[in-house]
């Protein structure tokens, strides 16, 4: 009971929120290559083919919706603020 006072303290909560966010990410990634990537061959028909010229499976998994969303983005963190401190009145 000991060791689980030790670790299970207050200020221990940040550390476990910041590695299941980490766990959480990495295994989305794991799961996004495996189904989507174009390079990435699971089944023996497909492993056997070998390099696939296969262009258009490619550009489905590098044109994702997050990449779609920021293209029409301008690039700045806070545009708001930036525009308030740069544009004179």
């Amino acid at each position: 009971m000991a060791s689980v006072n030790r670790w299970l303290r207050p200020e221990v909560y940040p550390l476990f929120v910041v590695v299941g966010v980490a766990v959480r990410i990495y295994g989305f990634q794991l799961v996004r290559n495996i189904w989507i990537n174009s390079e990435v061959r699971v089944n023996k028909q497909n492993k056997a083919v070998g390099v696939l010229d296969n262009h258009s499976e490619g550009e489905v998994y590098v044109e994702h919706g997050l990449r779609k969303f920021v293209r029409t983005k301008t690039p700045q963190m806070m545009p708001s603020i930036n525009d308030f401190f740069i544009s004179p009145k």
